[in-house]
Order: C-alpha cells, then sequence, then structure tokens
C-alpha cells in the first residue's frame, strides 16, 4: 500500500493511479487537480499536458516543466476550497496550495483553478495563481450586545464576563 502524494489519506492505486491512467476517470473537479499534483510529483507531465482543456493547451510548456521540475521536490497538497465541480456540474473551482522544495528552500504554490467538462470529461481550463482571498471580517460585540453564542443573556453576563 503506497500513500498518494496528492495528500487524500487514500492508497495511490485508489486514488489518483486510476486517474492518471485514464483522465476520464475523474468524476470531480477536485479528483481532477489530485492528479494533476501528483502527476508532477511523478513526472508524468503527459497527463498534465492531456488533462489542459483545448482552449488551454497552447499554454502549456511540457519541455519547460519538465526542466523545471528537476531541482523541485513536492511535499504537499492542501485544497482550501471547492466550488462545484461536482459530478453533476459543468464547472467548478479548486482553490489550493502546493507545497514544494527548490534549491533547499520551502516554497507554496497558491492557485484558484478553473476546470470545464469538455466531452464528458474535467479539464483544466485556467488558475489565478496567488488569488486574493475573502478579508475576515471580525464583528464587535458589546457588553450589552446578546451574546453570539445563542444563550439569551447579555455578553457582558456570559462570555465577556
Amino acid at each position: 500500500m503506497t500513500a498518494c502524494p496528492c495528500n487524500s489519506g487514500k492508497d495511490f492505486d485508489e486514488c489518483c493511479g486510476p486517474i492518471l491512467a485514464d483522465p476520464s476517470t475523474a468524476l470531480t473537479a477536485e479528483a481532477l487537480m489530485r492528479s494533476r499534483y501528483t502527476a508532477h510529483v511523478k513526472d508524468d507531465f503527459d497527463h498534465v499536458a492531456n488533462t489542459h482543456a483545448k482552449s488551454a493547451q497552447s499554454s502549456y510548456n511540457k519541455a519547460a516543466a519538465k526542466a523545471q521540475s528537476v531541482d523541485t521536490e513536492w511535499v504537499g497538497l492542501e485544497i482550501t476550497e471547492t466550488t462545484g465541480g461536482g459530478a453533476d456540474d459543468e464547472v467548478g473551482t479548486v482553490t489550493f496550495t502546493a507545497r514544494f522544495n527548490e534549491a533547499g528552500q520551502l516554497h507554496a504554490h497558491r492557485e484558484r483553478a478553473d476546470f470545464i467538462r469538455e466531452n464528458g470529461r474535467w479539464v483544466y481550463l485556467d488558475g489565478k495563481i496567488n488569488p486574493n482571498l475573502e478579508p475576515r471580517r471580525v464583528d464587535k460585540v458589546g457588553r450589552n450586545d446578546p451574546c453570539p453564542c445563542g444563550s439569551g443573556k447579555k455578553f457582558k453576563k456570559c462570555c465577556g464576563a
């Protein structure tokens, strides 16, 4: 049993292995995203090229990706958000962070990747690198406001005590 490099917690043969062998078996945009990361780990640049949308294929330089991978060690993938991209969807977005070592330094590639269905299978359309995330919004609770914990008491008599 070999753990899948995509950090899904599944065995490679049950996770990305079948998708690397046949990209049409990716049931979701996230599954395709995970297989694309795993393809980078395993230097399978044909899989990366073959999972681009037709309109995006000219923007992928397989030779440059191979050259860059020589000094790159992929160390982890974290999916931070998935919108759409399900088995019944036609479009999907996967926001992720891929961590890698290059020249002895740890780096992070953050991307919001857009996927579409093309001829019935998921493909990578494009992505935005280092996307701006929604700012964190914090509401200040006044002393005499109802406590946000839902107790029905004033904040100052409950969690603010």
